[in-house]
Parts: C-alpha cells; structure tokens; sequence
C-alpha cells in the first residue's frame, strides 16, 4: 500500500450544482446522462444486420424506458433507460460491446463489415447489474481465448456493493455463472470496478472499496472526516479469473464514485490513474504503475486544487504512447473554471508541459486512445437541446489538435468510449435507440 504524499495544495473555491453531486451523494444511484438529438448516420444498436431487432429483443424507446423503470437500478419514478455500455476488440479485431436492456446483461459482436451480430443474454442468475454514473458492465479480452465480464452488483444498504465476473475460456462463445473477484465480503463500498488484461495475460482488477473507512469510522464514534473518501483495492489472477491473489490496498482516500482508468504497460503490468482525495479535501487525480518490477509509486498527476467534499461522479481516461508516456483527460476546477482537461504525463506519471483545456466549456465525460502518433479525446456537451458528442484529434502526439464533431442526439445517452486496436482508435456512444460507432483513425 501506498499512501499519498501529504502536501499543500493550492485550494480554488466554487461549485455548480448542476454538475455535481451534494454531499449527500444523491446521485450515486441514478443515471446521469444527458439527452440528445440522433444523427441518421449511426448504426442502430437494436439491428443485427442493418434496420432489424435481433430476435428475442425490442427496439430501444418507450418499451425500454417503461421496463427501465422496474430495473432497480434508478432512483423510483425516474425510469430511465439503462445505457451505461462497455466495449472492447477481440483478438480477431471484432468490436464487442456489453449493455444492459430490460435488466437483462448482453453482449453483442460487431464484425469488420460494419453489421451487428446478434444480441447474446448473459445469465446472471438475475442479479442485478449497476449502470448508474461512472458504473457500467464491462469486458476484456487476454490469451489463449480468455474472456472476462464484470459489473457491480448493488447490495441491500445504500452505496454498497460487490465485483462481480463470468469468465470464458473459448473466446466469450460462453460464460462461468457470476462470482464474486474479492476477498472481503462485507455489506459496504466494492464498486466501480476496471478490469483489464497485462501483456502477460495477467487479468487486473481494480475497484473502490470502503473497509478502510468503516473501520477508522468506527474507531471514532462514527466521525466521518476521520477518513475522507475511500480506498483503491485491486488482485490479480495468473490465470484468467480462475482464482484470485489477495486484496491490495493500493491508497487511500480516493474519491469514492469515480471510475479507474487502466492501461496495460508493454512487457508486464498496468498503469493506473484515479481521483485522488489529497489533504485539504482536494480532489485531483493520482497515477501509479503496479505489477512492474519497479516499486510502487504514487504519483499526483493533476494539480487543479479542486476543493470539493462531495464525489462530482466524473473520472480520468489515460492512454499510453508508444514513447512511455502517458495521456490523461480529467474534469476538474482550476482557478474557478470548471473544466474537462488534456495534459502529457512523464514515463513517471508526472504532467510534462502545458495543461490544456478542452475547446467546449459544457464538454464532460471525456475519454482518451491513442495509435501511433495519433491521439483522439471525445467528449459529450449538451447546449441545453441537445447533446453533441465531438472530438479533438492529433496526429503528432498532442502538440496540435483539430476539432470534429461526429454526432448528436435529443435523446438519453451514454458517456462516450474510446477502444484502440493496432493502428484503428474507434468511438462507441450510446443512445436511447442505437449504437454510434466511428473510426477516428
């Protein structure tokens, strides 16, 4: 375990209600997407091939949002529809996605010629599986065939839950039943898991956990600022889900709702950037890299002086170059100015030059790829009708960018995903009724 570096930190003051969530965290349990208008370009998520519904599932729509309504996974009355969509490429260069319609778990393979296979369900014994803010199914791919799905099961007491997996070992044409991936099995905080495979085949997972907290909260008479936030927990499996190595506090005091965003270093183990609660009640972001044969650092990689005391349910991309150097994106105040942000981390996971902005104000939800020389950030920003999702692209590395916009829609909609493979870096955004996807390089 690595605790952070204890340091001043410069406070900036201010708050948006609108974007955030109170201390109360009373969004914790409820989808946070925006609406939007469609584009007629995308592809229909509901079409196996184009302009049908696979058989055995309805059109996304009215049917969805009175089904959604009764998933257990939205705050009562809200009924809204469950879009929080996880994707990854296949070893054969296939776009896999994995959603929840109905509060039924699927996935669903799209191939190289553009057309959607069939939705397969997932039996998950009918738990239920968590699609509110920065939680959402989700899928890696390692070797040898080996597949695995997680998601966040919600537990009876609120904010609490349990990881949950199904392994493959035939490449995802099928799944284990569900298990638990960690050790402790106390009714509190294991959420917003990330999962990803090393380039050894090692499979990571990581997750916020509270047990820290709850114990120094009870060793002071219930004083919450006794502990502020939560902790960072991760394990690995040596071979693929099977069985699991001990839980491992990596830090404490991270933001307790954000996600964790992973990337695979190139001969052994991940890198791993997070929201960080640093003293003061500053919530930046901190990087480590676990699993390498160097030792295991913290490093602070934003230094925006956010003081909230209050999770704003908004976490990091990170992407990494060919070079060791990394790619962030993160949403953040800094000197008053709410803001998605792009900067360059060192091979130590330290900023290195400019921190930028991204060209949109309203921009949130931002994710970050990169091939090559190639660098692609994409956001979602609703101008108060609809929501557009854009994108900034860079061909040298992030010295210099060009904006694009690539969709809209009136409707519900997801956070965008990025997914690279090889040379290709692709967009995956979800609405109420399709899929958007488009290769950016």
């Amino acid at each position: 375990m690595v605790k952070p570096e204890r340091g001043i930190a410069r406070i900036t003051r201010g708050l948006t209600a609108a974007l955030l969530c109170t201390a109360t965290l009373a969004l914790a349990q409820q989808d946070v997407a925006t609406q939007g208008t469609a584009r007629q370009s995308t592809t229909p998520q509901d079409t196996t091939p184009q302009g049908t519904a696979p058989q055995g599932t309805a059109p996304q729509g009215a049917a969805q949002k009175a089904a959604a309504a009764h998933s257990g996974n939205h705050h009562a009355g809200h009924g809204k529809p469950q879009l929080a969509t996880g994707a990854a490429f296949a070893p054969d260069g296939s776009l896999w996605v994995t959603l929840v319609d109905h509060g039924q778990l699927f996935v669903q393979q799209r191939g190289s010629d553009g057309a959607w296979r069939e939705r397969r369900a997932i039996d998950v014994g009918g738990e239920t599986v968590a699609t509110n803010g920065d939680n959402r199914p989700k899928l890696a791919f390692g070797k040898q065939g080996r597949v695995v799905l997680s998601y966040t099961r919600p537990l009876a007491k609120p904010y609490t839950g349990e990881i949950r997996m199904l392994r493959s070992d035939d490449g995802g044409a099928s799944f284990s039943a569900p298990f638990t991936v960690h050790q402790d099995r106390q009714v509190i905080t294991h959420r917003f898991e990330s999962v990803i495979f090393d380039a050894r085949g090692d499979l990571y997972t990581f997750w916020i956990d509270k047990r820290d907290a709850e114990r120094v909260w009870a060793a002071h008479g219930g004083d919450t600022a006794s502990y502020e936030g939560a902790a960072i927990y991760y394990n690995v499996s040596k071979d693929g889900g099977q069985t699991f190595g001990d839980d491992t506090r990596l830090a404490d005091y991270s933001c307790e709702c954000c996600r964790i965003a992973l990337v695979a270093e190139p001969k052994q183990g991940v890198s791993a950037l997070w929201r960080h609660v640093f003293p003061g009640s500053v919530r930046d972001h901190a990087f480590a890299r676990i699993g390498t044969p160097q030792p295991v650092v913290l490093q602070r990689a934003s230094d925006d002086g956010w003081v909230l005391k209050a999770c704003p349910h908004h976490g990091p991309g990170l992407a990494r170059d060919a070079q060791g150097r990394y790619h962030a994106v993160w949403f953040g105040e800094r000197d008053g100015r709410q803001r998605a942000r792009y900067a360059r981390l060192d091979k130590q996971g330290k900023p290195q030059g400019q921190v930028r902005e991204l060209p949109d104000p309203q921009a949130d939800h931002a994710d970050v790829a990169v091939a090559g020389k190639h660098v692609a950030i994409v956001w979602r920003s609703y101008d108060g009708e609809a929501t557009h999702l854009r994108a900034w692209l860079s061909a040298d590395g992030g010295r210099h960018f060009r904006l694009r916009e690539l969709a809209a829609s009136a409707l519900e909609n997801d956070h965008p995903r990025l997914v690279a493979n090889g040379s290709r870096i692709t967009v995956v955004w979800r609405t109420e009724n399709e899929i958007h996807v488009e290769d950016l390089y």
